[in-house]
């Protein structure tokens, strides 16, 4: 294998060198970012590696264009292995304005083939590829110029190694018939919207725990202002307005630049500057809009008394299924699923489709019907069919 340490620089060396990655199977593909003082990530190093040669690509470098890169990825016929995907994509969709597919992700794949939740690339790294993962270059600055061989090296690993753990990846899903599980999830990744957080939908994550209109109004006004402001200045969200200022403008809305001043986190320069107005009018606007366009949090389902102990049993159940099956729990069920499936046959959860219901939630149902029933044999769970 040709796993060159020299980074490429210019458009011309990455067109050669994309080129005739066009022709094979798969590339792995990674990047290292920098995120602490903008909103959007500032992308410093991209690695891509074919079946049989690596590259680093400096994204930083004068004059290098990296369109032959983005062509690569928009090829339908190479699928583009990433592990951990989801902030790798986010870059490349703002580069490119889609996502690159077709995907494979090793951490999802891992999962389904009994990995365990959330597998580290350094496991995967030791148990399929047979090495370990030099850590000593984690915390580099990537951003600073130039690189040393042993940072590129380091970074090189991180799609050398990759190609290892796919091709066993891979053979184990064909072998055991998951491959259509894991293109499943990689739809989601695939999915455009996973990548574009509407502002007026900002106040999600804020995650509020009081559903009181008036709050839910001018927190979703104050977060979806914030959002504009962060993206247009590409600072992060925070060095606007902090979340608990957000939260506690939401408890108390502002009328006034005094009003604002007076608000943990927020000076006199902001509440009187633009800044400043330009959120006391968001909220003002908001307040005057029809109360049936206010945001409405969306609460849990009551449970009916006495369904603790089913659940415990669905637990129970999903632990011996993830056992039996080799696949990661939190892949198939969580704790709110286990949760609505107790309270309705019918509920809408991931755990009752697909592939899921198959290897889960029929039993969950059965279970629920007396049907079947959860015993110990020696040191096992077994399932006891009752109406045999």
């Amino acid at each position: 294998m040709r796993d060159d340490p020299t980074p490429i620089t210019t458009t011309e060396e990455l067109a050669r060198f994309c080129a005739p990655l066009a022709t094979v199977d798969y590339v792995t593909v990674d990047t290292e970012f920098m995120r602490e003082t903008t909103y959007w990530p500032k992308v410093c190093l991209i690695q891509i590696a074919g079946p049989d040669e690596a590259r680093v690509i400096d994204p930083l470098a004068e004059g290098l264009s990296l369109e032959p890169l983005l062509e690569l990825l928009r090829n339908k016929a190479v699928l583009k292995v990433f592990h951990a995907a989801r902030q790798d994509l986010e870059i490349f969709y703002k580069l490119m304005g889609e996502v690159p597919a077709p995907l494979f992700d090793s951490q999802v794949a891992a999962m389904v083939c009994g990995f365990g939740d959330q597998v580290s690339y350094e496991q995967l790294v030791s148990k399929l590829a047979g090495a370990q993962v030099d850590k000593s270059s984690r915390f580099t600055d990537w951003a600073r110029r130039p690189l040393t061989e042993k940072q590129v090296r380091y970074a090189l690993g991180d799609v050398t190694y990759l190609r290892k753990i796919y091709e066993k990846l891979n053979a184990k899903l064909v072998k055991t018939g998951r491959a259509d599980w894991l293109r499943e999830e990689m739809a989601l990744l695939a999915d455009p919207e996973t990548y574009e957080t509407p502002p007026d939908n900002a106040w999600r994550r804020l995650k509020p725990r009081t559903a009181k209109g008036e709050y839910l109004a001018v927190l979703q006004a104050a977060a979806a202002w914030r959002e504009v402001e962060a993206r247009h200045r590409d600072i992060p969200r925070q060095r606007i307005v902090r979340d608990e200022t957000l939260m506690e403008i939401a408890s108390h809305p502002p009328k006034s630049a005094d009003d604002l001043e007076r608000m943990r986190g927020l000076s006199k320069g902001f509440a009187e500057g633009k800044m400043g107005q330009g959120l006391l009018a968001a909220i003002s606007a908001k307040l005057a809009s029809p109360k049936d366009t206010w945001p409405v949090l969306e609460r849990e389902p009551d449970l009916p008394r006495g369904i603790g102990p089913l659940v415990e049993l669905l637990k129970v159940l999903l632990k011996l299924k993830c056992d039996d099956h080799d696949v990661a729990q939190k892949l198939l069920a969580n704790s709110s699923d286990l949760d609505r499936i107790a309270a309705d046959d019918n509920a809408n959860v991931p755990a009752m489709q697909g592939w899921r219901r198959e290897m889960f939630g029929e039993d969950a149902l059965r279970l629920k019907r007396g049907e079947i029933a959860l015993a110990v044999q020696g040191m096992r769970i077994k399932l006891v069919d009752l109406k045999k």
